[in-house]
């Protein structure tokens, strides 16, 4: 028990700190966390270092209850005595102890979660945000960004996202076009799937003729029928992504289906 004990503590005080930056961070990838094992424990360290003073805190100015450093480290020592004499201390007040650290490791998980949702609710970690980008920005979540729109300001935020991506169907390339919905990645964080919306295909040879007008664009599509169109990523050769906004559409006049002839013509850059 000699070297048992003191490492269960160092674990249940260190445990706080690891568990707000699993809940903080926004990453893609959910198998394994392939940070550096230093910038994980300074995290982690970086976040005990905020929780335990104010749970202390709290506690001497609400209860009246203090740390007391000497048991502490006498649950530390590897001296059998001086642990046996410190288990005694902490069964007079287990009780308090048990409720400082569940509350700990409740408000790790919950204050992360906050600040994380409040951080997407008002957009700071755009990439223009200003100079504190780099401590809010999830720099482990790439497809977010971009599938997202999350680093656009609140008043050019897009309303739709259109999604082109060039298929090989039984050996011929299809240019299929669609309005995003939702998207999926998988375990190691690569894009898995996209969820559109209004989906249209034409083969990719169909191309534009000079001078085409949209209605001649729209017959070169086939309307593919259906609710969802479910496109995995690891099928498709290209993909291109258009961020639409309806008043910019509104304001040029473009006729319905607006979102999808819109995206027409950065489709055809893929040809």
């Amino acid at each position: 028990m000699n070297v048992a004990l003191p490492a269960l503590i160092v674990f249940l005080l260190l445990l706080p700190g690891f568990i707000a930056r699993s809940r903080f961070k926004r990453a893609e990838r959910i198998s394994l966390d392939y940070s550096p094992f230093g910038q994980i424990v300074t995290e982690a360290m970086l976040w005990n270092c905020v929780f335990h003073p104010l749970w202390l805190l709290a506690s001497a100015w609400l209860f009246g209850r203090t740390l007391q450093p000497l048991l502490l480290l006498e649950l530390l020592s590897s001296d059998a005595a001086s642990q046996a004499k410190a288990i005694q201390g902490i069964a007079v007040q287990f009780s308090w102890i048990c409720a400082y650290f569940l509350s700990l490791y409740a408000g790790a998980w919950i204050v992360p979660n906050a600040f994380r949702l409040m951080i997407t609710r008002y957009r700071l970690d755009r990439a223009n945000a200003g100079w504190y980008v780099p401590w809010l920005r999830f720099n482990q979540a790439p497809w977010y960004y971009l599938l997202t729109g999350a680093d656009f300001d609140e008043d050019q935020r897009p309303d739709l996202i259109s999604v082109s991506a060039i298929v090989n169907v039984a050996g011929q390339a299809v240019l299929f076009i669609g309005i995003l919905d939702n998207f999926f990645v998988d375990a190691n964080g690569s894009l898995d799937r996209l969820i559109l919306e209004q989906v249209m295909r034409r083969p990719l040879s169909a191309d534009k003729p000079d001078g085409a007008s949209i209605a001649e664009e729209l017959e070169r599509f086939y309307v593919v029928e259906g609710d969802y169109f479910v496109l995995r990523y690891s099928e498709a050769i290209t993909l291109n992504i258009e961020y639409i906004r309806m008043d910019k559409l509104a304001d040029d006049a473009m006729p319905e289906p607006a979102p999808i002839a819109d995206a027409l013509s950065e489709a055809d850059a893929l040809d």
